[in-house]
């Protein structure tokens, strides 16, 4: 049974930084790619950053503006996304996802789409807020 867990969420002020991660158990994660996307309330679901099966390829949102860093500990089988000069527009549930399918459509930008993920974690808040 595949079971991801987010951690590191939390309420922080404008500016500050957290960091985010990902465990999976019952996947071996350089088998998929990963996803982080996000959910405000009466929000669509909007991918955030995703890394590829070897991490060499990696992509994030517009909105991210290279305030965010993901990366991956294949030793642990961890993913981490590094959030800094957060914003209160960055408040938000935030979801880490595997990614199962093909390779090639995922680099033909299957990787933005969240229904093309196969498994999913249960979210971490994260509270931007002066």
């Amino acid at each position: 049974q595949v079971q991801l867990v987010e951690s590191g969420g939390g309420l922080v002020q404008p500016g500050a930084s957290l960091r985010l991660s990902c465990a999976a158990s019952g996947l071996t994660f350089s088998k998929s790619a990963v996803g982080w996307f996000r959910q405000a309330p009466k929000k669509a679901r909007e991918f955030v950053s995703t890394i590829s099966w070897s991490g060499s390829k990696i992509y994030y949102g517009d909105f991210v503006q290279g305030r965010f860093t993901i990366s991956r500990d294949s030793a642990n089988n961890t993913v981490y996304l590094q959030m800094d000069s957060l914003k209160p527009e960055d408040t938000a549930l935030y979801y880490c996802a595997a990614y199962v399918g093909s390779a090639v459509e995922y680099l033909s930008g299957s990787y933005y789409d969240p229904d093309k993920y196969e498994y999913w974690g249960q979210g971490t808040q994260v509270t931007v807020s002066s």
